[in-house]
């Protein structure tokens, strides 16, 4: 499992018209993605994931997000590996999912 943290300072109501196209373009069905998180930060929105694997978060960055973002939100994309943090998933239980890694 790959988990990674992204900090964005931009307003939430960025994050909440993302939130709505990416999930309107892919049907709700994003491959290997277990959970995702947003919230509301003082400086903008934080989103937490937990993917399959690395290989996973960085395809549907490149493929979906990167493109809905270069539409929607002002300015250059960030580089990649910027602004977002790695970390080791060491267990993740979504009961409604029936997940219990």
């Amino acid at each position: 499992m790959y988990g990674v943290v992204s900090r964005v300072p931009a307003p939430v109501e960025l994050y909440d018209a993302l939130h709505a196209e990416l999930h309107r373009r892919v049907e709700g069905k994003v491959e290997g993605l277990l959970v995702h998180i947003g919230r509301a930060t003082d400086d903008g929105f934080e989103v937490v994931e937990v993917w399959e694997s690395q290989e996973h978060f960085e395809r549907y960055n490149r493929d979906v997000v990167g493109p809905v973002m270069a539409e929607m939100a002002p300015g250059p994309p960030p580089a990649p590996g910027q602004g977002y943090d790695e970390f080791d998933v060491r267990g993740l239980i979504v009961p409604s999912a029936a997940i219990y890694i």
